[in-house]
Formats: C-alpha cells, sequence, structure tokens
C-alpha cells in the first residue's frame, strides 16, 4: 500500500477575477471563463479532493487523513495540514490580508490560519504584485484605509516568472491580473478583503472586512527583501528547497531526463506545472496533483518537467 502514489482529482472554483488559462493551458475539464483557481490538493469543507485510481479511489483526501493516517506519517491534527492550488488571475484579485492561527481560531470558528507562498508559474512583461504597505504606524494605516488613500497605502513590487514570494498572516498582498502561481498554504480559506477597486458582483459591491483587516495587518509591513526569495541557479534533476517555515517546506524539482529523488518526508505533494514524463513508470503531465505517501521511499522521475513539491514542516 505504501508505494501506490495518491493521484487527485482537483477541484475549481469560479471568481470573477478569473480567466480560461485552467481549461486552455492546463487541460482541466472545467466549463466557463471565469475560471479562478484549481485547487489540485485539498481537505477542506469548501473543497476536498478525491483519489482518482487505486486501492483508495473515490475516496476524500480527508477521509484518508482522518481513516487512514499511516499514510501521512502519523502526523497528529484534526485535519490535512496543507492546501496546494493554481490561481489564474485574467484580472486584478482584491487587496487583501489573512489572519494567524490565534485569531482565525477565535474569530472563524476554530480555522486555521493562513500563511501561504507563491510560485510564480507565469506573468506578462513588467508585471507587479501587491506586497506590504507604506503606513509605518496603526494611525496611519487606519486613516489611509479610512479614506481610501489606496495609491499610498499600496506597496507594488516587479516580479519575473521563477520568483517565490512568502506571505505571512498579516501581510496586505494582492495578484495581479495576467499572472499565474502555484501557492502551497495552511489549510485554511479565511480572507479579509481591504480593498475591491469597487467592482460589482450581481450588481452589488464583494464584501468587504475593513475591521477584521485593521486587527491583523502588521505594522509597519516587513521589507520587500524578506517576502521575496531569489531562487537562484535551478540544480537539474535535484530537490531544491525553496523555503522551510513552521508550516510547510516547499522544493522545486527540474527533471531533464532521469531524477531519483529520496523522499524521507511524512508525505510529499507534487505538482507537475511545466512539461510531462513519468513518476515510477506511470504518465504525468502539466496539471497532475499527486501525493507520494508515508515510507514511499525513492521515486523515479523521468522526461522533461517541472515540479514543485511540498510537505509539512
Amino acid at each position: 500500500m505504501s508505494k501506490e502514489i495518491l493521484f487527485l482529482e482537483p477541484v475549481f472554483t469560479h471568481n470573477i477575477w478569473g480567466g480560461t488559462k485552467l481549461r486552455e493551458e492546463y487541460g482541466y475539464p472545467v466549463e466557463g471563463d471565469d475560471i479562478g483557481e484549481c485547487w489540485g490538493i485539498a481537505a477542506h469543507d469548501n473543497g476536498d479532493c478525491t483519489v482518482k485510481s487505486g486501492t483508495f479511489a473515490g475516496k476524500t483526501l480527508s477521509t484518508l487523513w482522518n481513516e487512514h493516517r499511516e499514510l501521512f506519517g502519523n502526523q497528529e491534527g484534526d485535519r490535512f495540514p496543507l492546501l496546494v492550488k493554481i490561481i489564474d488571475a485574467k484580472d486584478d484579485l482584491s487587496i487583501q490580508v489573512h489572519p494567524d492561527d490565534t485569531y482565525a481560531a477565535e474569530h472563524e470558528n476554530g480555522s486555521f490560519g493562513k500563511m501561504e507562498c507563491w510560485y510564480i508559474l507565469d506573468c506578462e512583461e513588467n508585471s507587479t504584485l501587491v506586497i506590504g504597505h507604506n503606513a509605518k504606524t496603526k494611525e496611519e494605516l487606519t486613516d489611509m484605509i479610512e479614506n481610501k488613500r489606496w495609491g499610498e497605502l499600496i506597496r507594488e513590487i516587479p516580479v519575473r516568472k521563477g520568483d517565490f514570494i512568502q506571505i505571512d498572516p498579516g501581510t496586505v498582498h494582492a495578484i495581479k491580473g495576467g499572472i499565474t502561481i502555484l501557492e502551497t498554504q495552511q489549510n485554511s480559506d479565511i480572507t479579509y478583503r481591504v480593498y475591491d477597486y469597487d467592482r460589482l458582483s450581481n450588481g452589488q459591491p464583494r464584501q468587504l472586512h475593513v475591521k477584521q483587516s485593521l486587527d491583523v495587518i502588521t505594522v509597519p509591513a516587513k521589507p520587500v527583501e524578506d517576502s521575496v526569495i531569489y531562487v537562484g541557479e535551478t540544480k537539474v534533476n535535484e530537490l531544491q528547497e525553496l523555503i522551510r517555515c513552521q508550516y510547510y517546506k516547499v522544493f522545486k524539482i527540474d527533471v531533464d531526463g532521469e531524477a531519483v529523488i529520496e523522499d524521507n518526508e511524512p508525505f510529499l505533494i507534487m505538482s507537475v506545472v511545466e512539461g510531462s514524463g513519468t513518476i515510477d513508470g506511470q504518465e504525468i503531465r502539466k496539471g497532475a496533483h499527486f501525493i507520494l505517501p508515508a515510507g514511499y521511499g525513492n521515486v523515479k522521475l523521468k522526461g522533461n518537467m517541472k515540479i514543485i513539491a511540498s510537505t509539512s514542516a
């Protein structure tokens, strides 16, 4: 059983800012021109992936976590720790912020907080992201938000394909239109909207969460260089660690020909974000999401592809 890879069926969300790239470029069989997110690895009330085949075919990831904890190294916790998604932003996302575990547990029915990180899969030339803000004090932050001084408040930074960004709870952030990312995050769906460009959804402005945002935004914002991580030269056919924090470890694997990866993690999530090939003889391609369970051991990857992998810290 431990040698069986868990291939998962993604869950999709339709969003005001979504597009068609997830269908057209990743081949996911989902209709609509507002496809915002592919939840590739998820065990959440708002999206619970099912196993495609094998011993556990048809079972949800949350069921496996609850009933077959041995697959995940018998880790503790009342829910699967991580959520991995691909986000296609055709238009700008709202300016937003996430709470930490303490605030979310108290104010959001025991939810996890949300620490996350982004690997930029694709973006247009001269793209920017919103990361952080320019307020020096809580009073200045409050004044800027209440008086809609968005141009002064918001900090935009230039980004390129292949950049990696860590978003701690309390960080003001927003993905801009034309950017596609792979997001690795705590298993949480709590987002506080600070500002939404006065857009209408079904004729109504979308709900803002100004009080909660003011409660949780970190002031002053941490420096840009502490958020954007330079990935550096890619090591071909090796597991390259991008970040390690209290909730997750994230890796990148560039496969060119053949790679043998030693897996000693309690479980290892993998998402193919470019190219195609095989994993231990099974075909995989861009858009595939799967988990190597505990005790899987060495894995052989063949082909030409880029994989982002993660596990709990």
